[in-house]
């Protein structure tokens, strides 16, 4: 096998991948409705349930077609039933986004703003289970790659189930990254993609939830066809199949990332992760870099780091600079606020990061930024 070149993402996502992954997408043509394609989707989908240590009798993987964000739209539009509304905890771009999928369906929503560099108030997400005995679910990001921050899933979704609600959690950048038990934590659905933490391709998308709601929401109000929860599950249940075309090459990658993630196992995996993440802070302390959020609310993912106060520096140089060196930086995602993000996502160590770190510290005297970095006290 050939390697191919390879590159660092410190991107939100895709992420680095192995040869191997990569490779495993080269395969014979096959039309996806014979059983030998067949056969690999309901390993799948229970390899996918093992992930977040539930039981498959409970709880089921539904997979789709689309990013991450075709999994937001799906959960939010599926599960809420007639007479009741959403609850979404807003606190970061990515549960924004949830807020605009749920007002592009004219659904009711209750938007809790709060914070986007702090984890949110459990009293104040009480206080609005408390005013709204009709919401049907409550809705999070786990974590939120805008900022890095972490959210208190376990205590939010032990809320929503306090005042009769379900809780859904959007973790497509936490799942098979940090540890997470949908029983412990109070989950009862959570979503992720096949390029953030299994380290696949993009294309694959995934629902993890309990069965029980799922078939319940056959009597919920439909509000889309392609992207409805029940449809493609009870097609599942039937056929073994998606209901429409898969994406089978990216199918077959993700098999091959399941394997590897199962190998490294998952307390190995999240020690790799957290090890990448201390290298970046190692780095930033020494370059001078300061973040956007307190380090003791990340999620040991993302780095969202301030832009100095500096005339000389430039993102897009910078990036420009580092990408033609074999790492991709990310800008940020504040409004209003210049930043830019480093992540420990992907089949990358330590060992990488020192590298980098070579890397971003030349693009700063090549463009005379100074350092360590100047920041203008607030």
């Amino acid at each position: 096998m050939e390697s191919i070149k390879r590159n660092i993402l410190l991107n939100p996502g895709p992420s680095t991948t192995t040869d191997t992954v990569k490779y495993a997408q080269v395969v014979p043509d096959i039309c996806p409705r014979e059983k030998e394609f067949q056969s690999i989707m309901k390993p799948m989908r229970d390899d996918l349930v093992r992930i977040v240590h539930g039981d498959t009798e409970e709880y089921t993987a539904v997979l789709f077609c689309g990013s991450g964000t075709i999994c937001i739209d799906i959960a939010l539009n599926s599960l809420l039933d007639e007479g009741k509304k959403a609850l979404v905890i807003n606190n970061g771009s990515y549960s924004d986004r949830a807020c605009d999928v749920l007002k592009y369906y004219g659904m009711p929503l209750i938007e809790l703003k709060q914070p986007i560099n702090v984890p949110p108030s459990l009293a104040e997400i009480e206080a609005a289970l408390k005013a709204n005995p009709d919401v049907g679910y409550v809705y999070m990001t786990h974590h939120e790659t805008g900022t890095g921050l972490l959210n208190p899933i376990r205590e939010v979704g032990a809320l929503a189930h306090k005042y009769n609600a379900f809780f859904i959690t959007d973790t497509t950048s936490s799942y098979a990254m940090i540890p997470i038990d949908v029983n412990k934590d109070n989950v009862d659905f959570c979503m992720a993609s096949a390029q953030k933490g299994i380290m696949g391709m993009t294309g694959l998308s995934y629902i993890i939830g309990k069965r029980s709601i799922i078939e319940k929401s056959k009597d919920f109000p439909k509000r889309s066809y392609y992207c409805n929860l029940y449809m493609q599950y009870e097609f599942f249940e039937k056929t073994g199949e998606m209901h429409f075309t898969p994406p089978v090459q990216t199918i077959y990658a993700a098999k091959q990332a399941l394997k590897e993630y199962f190998e490294e196992g998952e307390a190995a995996k999240w020690e790799r992760h957290k090890s990448v993440m201390a290298a970046i802070h190692r780095m930033e302390d020494e370059m001078g870099l300061k973040e956007a959020v307190d380090r003791k609310y990340q999620s040991g993912l993302v780095s969202a780091i301030r832009y100095p106060d500096d005339e000389n520096f430039n993102f897009e140089k910078v990036h420009d600079y580092c990408y033609e060196r074999g790492f991709t930086i990310y800008p940020g995602k504040i409004e209003k606020k210049g930043t830019f993000r480093l992540c420990a996502l992907g089949a990358i160590n330590e060992k990488d990061i020192a590298e980098f770190s070579k890397v971003l510290k030349a693009a700063f005297e090549e463009f005379d930024i100074k350092l360590p970095a100047k920041y203008n006290e607030e």
